[in-house]
């Protein structure tokens, strides 16, 4: 696998990531680099982690894994995604959706990045050096969360209160997505 096939792949797979990022940078109080820094971090790590987990499974376990993790990314979106619009609708200084949280950063890691385990799984049967496909994923990953926060940011400063739910909806959207494609088109 070429250098320019390995980036083109980072950026297929960061974009879960960089609409998840959207969102938090939207909802993200208080906003500073620090905050951004460690939720892009949280993201590039899984993102940069799960092919190595599927490159090691390979392909023994490769049927098993596949059958459930889109309905494991669906559970945990849809889950974070409800909580953020139930919280978006509570009284505003209720609203405490906090995308920072190293639990809830760490889940919609996970859930954005189980595709990627597929992909490590698929790249096993490449010769490919696979510390380098990780950190290019995981630096991909990186860049394009640290931009859809701050764009996020930037957005959400316009949007207020419906922010929280539109962010909700985007995420339960996302879970929908890597569902369907793996229903359908995988």
């Amino acid at each position: 696998m070429t250098l320019f096939s390995l980036i083109v792949l980072a950026i297929g797979l960061s974009m879960d990531s960089f609409a998840v990022s959207l969102t938090s940078g939207v909802l993200m109080k208080p906003f500073n680099a620090k905050r951004a820094c460690k939720f892009a971090f949280i993201m590039a790590a899984f993102q940069g982690l799960m092919p190595v987990i599927g490159w090691l499974l390979g392909v023994g376990f490769r049927n098993y894994i596949t059958s459930i993790d889109h309905w494991i990314a669906l559970a945990l979106l849809t889950y974070l995604g409800g909580r953020m619009i139930y919280e978006a609708l509570q009284n505003e200084e209720q609203a405490c959706f906090d995308p920072c949280c190293t639990r809830t950063a760490m889940s919609m890691g996970l859930a954005t990045s189980i595709d990627a385990m597929s992909v490590g799984i698929s790249l096993s049967f490449l010769n490919v050096d696979m510390l380098q496909s990780a950190l290019v994923i995981g630096i991909t990953t990186f860049v394009f969360s640290i931009a859809g926060i701050y764009i996020g940011k930037k957005v959400g400063t316009y949007m207020k209160k419906g922010a929280g739910i539109l962010g909700g909806i985007i995420l339960i959207l996302i879970g929908l997505k890597i569902c369907i494609e793996h229903l359908f088109f995988a």
